[in-house]
């Protein structure tokens, strides 16, 4: 066994045996995986081994693409093939129109990624899946490359081709612990000797967190009991002259696969269990949970229904093991939070069908430090404090009662909630309030007219509609009030601090004191890492001077990490979270200034404190730190307060606009306002699939400042010319809005894919953001949206089209 490696990877099942292939074909040869047991033998060697083209967004469609096209490569190897049929064709069952709305949607979406599904009729179902009934259903998705692999097969194919390249694969070895090192190198310790490495991957299945203990940290990951049953041959198999497509029913919570003359048929029951909640035993390997075949009886009638043969034929086996889930049902494949050359790819629950994808994707960012596609849908990152193994667990238990239904636009599932609150929480649900989740945190959406509203689920425009433009239109004429937790917050302190963020960032950094400025971070390829805020404090009873960095609620273990792994070793730098101590109060529209003079002393007018501006203050009794910004396009102010102040600030603000018809509004409101402005959401239109220019960003980007973190490879991205643009759309239709991933067309062919959209009720439109190619990005271009199956036109028109030369934020 070697001494010395540049990447450890833990664990010998799909996770791991996929990185460590995929690293040699990175062209990383010095690299190990250690397994405890035999390959396969966790989660993997009972997997139903399912292998479709389906996400739920296109960095999943384009892994599990790779997957497929990498298990038709192994498939034919003639030095290892492996067992896989690939397409069986797969069909995904709808008995509610709005599941197949839903499904159109999807169908537009993957054509961005070169996949094509179809869309079918109850009758087409039944045509090519002679097996089932039509009672109760309107119709499906078809997804023609769907099949099913040998999982043992598969891993060891792997794992033959990565030794060729010079792997080592050490089996019978147990990891008993690790250390790192100042150098942030770590020592694997096992029963077999020490491995120092530059690089470790937890990639342990159900013993995620065995590892994870060993590095001080705990993943959201739970595991859930999974059965399927094999039966005997059904003769109908056999007489249908070609193999069954898979199944998968939200209707009847199962699916289903041919296995030789039979099916496999797994299911999803309402009366589901957790597994390993308090420890594993150290002899579980290749080993499965007792059968409970009663706790599935309910879903098994639903699946007789739907395939009568199932009730005519005996079963040969049953399987019962452990799947792991995360708290959105997504994998972490990415950097560990909070460590230095730590990675993980965990929490995959279908991982054998995506497992080559996700492996694919976290080779390149351990080699080239990000992966051809924006990877945040999977990013250990996007959880943050809250995400708990006991969170984490009543989520796996909802989506596991829920696997193949889907989320609608702006549906939250109750499970786990409420994980993150403020002080106001309460009082804004005495107000009326819904609430959306931003990263666990409760956040108000809208102000409900009754307790008994419900809208529909739905990819139109639903019953909030109104409310939305009733909102908006009193922030334009009057004043609004909203809050906005969880906002990410850094407090940036010593003498380097600006030549820090400087080098950090591709634009002018603000450095007058009382000043705020709005600047992208980039990565080493010259794409855009992160959007912030910069507001210069000057030194008080509160602190020294400092710069507080403002970025996205979601971003808080992302901007902490990408800033902790750059001051230089002589730099006087400091930074520390103030992310959850405090919550920002934004008071927008004309009245504005009115409000916050009526309860906080001082001179707010523009001469005194203009756009751009933050001050310390008070707010009634409260203390405050305000800001003169604006994401709503209106006159506006952020009022960050501390949590223990937060109800009396509240307090104030309400009274003292008491007279200025006040009124509460929410994150639907701020998104329809944000777009009729050209405002951009992180990871939504902020992508580091694009660099800034392509993003429509070219005024925050000055080449000539000097030195700052990707600007070569910016320099070089600019000379060779954009790739794509972002533009602004308005869509011809007040049906529903454009939804992100849907694709655009001209003449047949993808142009581009829409990432934002909602109604501008302020200018009437229907209004949309999108990547195009270039020579179609000039407004009055003419394009079609593919929306949930109706071709609509679309026209590109300006970026800002509300106030455009932003008086009002002046004002």
């Amino acid at each position: 066994m070697k001494s010395r490696t540049k990447v450890a990877v833990i664990g010998g099942g799909i996770a791991g045996c996929s990185t460590l292939y995929h690293l040699t074909q990175e062209r990383w040869s010095d690299v190990v995986l250690i397994e405890r047991d035999e390959l396969t033998s966790g989660t993997t060697w009972h997997s139903a081994a399912q292998v479709t083209n389906f996400g739920m967004t296109q960095t999943m469609v384009g892994l599990k693409s790779h997957s497929i096209a990498l298990y038709k490569k192994l498939r034919d190897d003639p030095d290892y093939p492996v067992g896989y049929h690939h397409g069986d064709g797969g069909i995904r069952l709808a008995n509610t129109e709005a599941q197949m709305q839903a499904y159109r949607h999807f169908s537009s979406m993957a054509r961005g990624m070169g996949v094509e599904f179809e869309v079918i009729d109850a009758e087409e179902c039944a045509r090519r899946h002679p097996l089932i009934s039509t009672e109760n259903l309107l119709g499906g998705l078809w997804d023609g490359e769907d099949g099913d692999i040998d999982p043992a097969q598969l891993c060891q194919a792997l794992a033959f081709h990565a030794r060729k390249a010079g792997a080592e694969v050490y089996r019978s070895t147990d990891v008993t612990a690790l250390t790192q090192h100042g150098d942030d190198t770590w020592t694997v310790h096992t029963n077999r000797g020490d491995i120092d490495a530059d690089i470790v991957v937890n990639a342990c299945g159900y013993r995620v967190n065995e590892v994870g203990t060993m590095m001080g940290v705990q993943h959201p990951v739970a595991s859930m009991e999974h059965q399927y049953f094999v039966t005997e041959d059904i003769p109908a198999i056999a007489e249908a002259g070609h193999r069954m497509p898979l199944l998968r029913c939200p209707i009847s919570d199962y699916y289903s696969r041919q296995e030789k003359g039979g099916l496999l048929v797994g299911f999803y029951e309402q009366d589901c269990k957790t597994w390993g909640m308090d420890g594993i035993s150290p002899a579980f390997s290749n080993d499965l949970c007792p059968d409970d075949l009663d706790r599935v009886m309910d879903v098994l009638e639903g699946a007789f229904e739907r395939m009568p043969a199932l009730a005519e034929v005996g079963i040969k086996r049953i399987v019962n093991g452990p799947i792991t889930y995360t708290i959105d049902g997504a994998p972490l494949v990415g950097p560990i939070p909070g460590k230095r050359n730590a990675f993980c790819i965990i929490g995959l629950r279908a991982g054998v069908g995506e497992g080559g994808g996700h492996g694919w994707l976290l080779a390149q960012q351990i080699v080239h430090g990000e992966a051809c596609y924006d990877t945040w849908v999977i990013d250990p990152r996007r959880f943050t404090g809250h995400a708990t193994v006991e969170l984490t667990a009543l989520k796996a238990i909802e989506d596991y009662q829920n696997e193949f239904r889907f989320h609608f636009p702006h549906e939250h599932r109750p499970a786990g909630r409420p994980a993150k609150t403020t002080p106001l929480t309460p009082v804004l649900a005495a107000e009326g309030a819904e609430f959306t989740v931003v990263n666990g945190w409760e956040r108000v959406d809208y102000i409900k007219p009754s307790p008994e509203f419900h809208p529909s689920l739905s990819f139109d425009f639903d019953e909030t509609f109104d409310l939305i433009a009733a909102e908006v239109a009193n922030v334009q004429t009057n004043v609004g009030l909203c809050e906005v937790n969880g906002f990410n917050r850094f407090e940036i302190t010593g003498t380097d601090r600006h030549t820090f963020l400087d080098r950090l960032c591709c634009g002018t950094v603000a450095k007058r004191a009382g000043r705020v400025g709005l600047g992208y971070l980039l990565n080493a390829h010259g794409m855009l890492k992160t959007e912030a805020t910069f507001a210069n404090l000057p030194a008080s009873d509160r602190g020294p001077e400092r710069v507080w960095y403002g970025s996205a609620a979601a971003a808080e273990f992302h901007d902490m990490d990408w800033l902790l792994s750059h001051p230089g070793a002589d730099e006087d730098v400091q930074i520390r979270s103030l992310t959850n101590d405090q919550t920002i109060l934004v008071l927008a529209g004309p009245k504005a200034r009115d409000v916050l003079s009526a309860c906080a002393r001082g001179d707010w007018s523009a001469q005194a404190f203009p756009w751009l501006s933050v001050r310390e203050a008070f707010v009634g009794f409260a203390p405050a730190t305000i800001m003169a910004v604006s994401f709503s396009g209106e006159l506006a102010y952020e009022i960050h307060v501390p949590n223990a102040s937060l109800y009396p600030a509240y307090l104030a603000l309400r009274e003292a606009g008491s007279s200025h018809g006040l009124k509460l509004f929410g994150a639907r409101a701020v998104d329809s306002m944000r777009m009729e402005k050209g405002f951009l959401h992180w990871k939504a239109d902020i992508l580091t699939e694009f660099d800034p220019f392509e993003t429509g960003l070219s005024r925050f980007v000055k080449l000539d400042k000097g030195d700052f973190v990707g600007r070569d490879a910016l320099l070089k991205r600019r000379e060779n010319g954009p790739t794509k643009r972002l533009v602004t759309l308005e869509i011809a239709t007040d049906r529903a809005p454009a939804h992100g991933g849907a694709s655009l067309m001209r003449d047949g062919r993808v142009v581009g894919t829409i990432t934002s959209g909602d109604w501008g009720h302020r200018v009437g439109k229907n209004l949309a953001y999108a990547f195009v190619e270039p020579e179609l990005s000039n407004a009055g271009t003419a394009i079609e949206l593919d929306l949930c199956g109706e071709m609509v036109p679309a026209t590109v028109i300006p970026a800002t089209i509300y106030d455009p030369k932003f008086r009002l934020l002046r004002a």
